[in-house]
């Protein structure tokens, strides 16, 4: 078992303790993560980046990866598989010798 999925065992276990799995469809926990996503941004608006609150930084970007993970879970994806296909596919569309300390987008190297 991966870590992945030991987080996903946790999460699931907390949320059926609670009887929330009948709230959890996928549109709604795409809405959660992107609300979460959204009060992860707030910590850095207005500021220089090295300002933010770590321990707000950290509850935040817990309540994300907790939202991906079980959206993940929702739809039996691989967590592994699905971040490793993404990762073969920017870097068919980021080439090394092309993206190497360039932010400039695919279409624009």
């Amino acid at each position: 078992m991966s870590d992945w999925e030991k987080l996903q065992k946790i999460l699931i276990e907390f949320r059926d303790a609670r009887d929330w799995a009948q709230f959890h469809n996928g549109k709604d926990l795409a809405l959660a993560l992107s609300i979460e996503a959204g009060e992860l941004n707030e910590l850095f608006l207005w500021k220089k980046p090295e300002d933010v609150n770590i321990e707000k930084l950290k509850e935040e970007l817990a309540d994300v990866i907790g939202y991906a993970l079980l959206l993940a879970e929702k739809y039996q994806l691989d967590i592994g598989e699905i971040v490793t296909n993404k990762i073969k596919h920017n870097d068919e569309k980021y080439p090394v010798d092309r993206a190497k300390g360039s932010a400039k987008k695919y279409n624009e190297l």
